[in-house]
């Protein structure tokens, strides 16, 4: 199923703002991807393990995978959780 709006928490925009130009603009490239249908594979969209309830995913922000984005997924709308380095998103999604 498509992803046809996406919100952000109040934690995700003050990760977000607190980010460099250069990382702003991946993950705003990342946002997108994450509307696109099918998301790309590059992205490596997956969910993560023991959280069922809400569905929680992640996405990759950077090719190196050193940033990702932390998403629950809801229907259509896509509610991005944080934005943070690999091991962060894993720890506390």
């Amino acid at each position: 199923m498509p992803i046809k709006s996406v919100r952000r928490k109040k934690r995700f925009q003050k990760e977000y703002d607190g980010l460099t130009p250069d990382l702003k603009a991946a993950v705003d490239d990342a946002i997108y991807d994450l509307t696109s249908d099918p998301i790309p594979a590059k992205r490596r969209f997956h969910p993560l393990n023991g959280y069922s309830n809400p569905k929680i995913y992640s996405i990759d922000v950077t090719s190196n995978h050193a940033y990702k984005i932390s998403v629950e997924i809801d229907g259509e709308c896509a509610t991005l959780r944080r934005i943070a380095t690999h091991r962060e998103i894993d720890r506390l999604p």
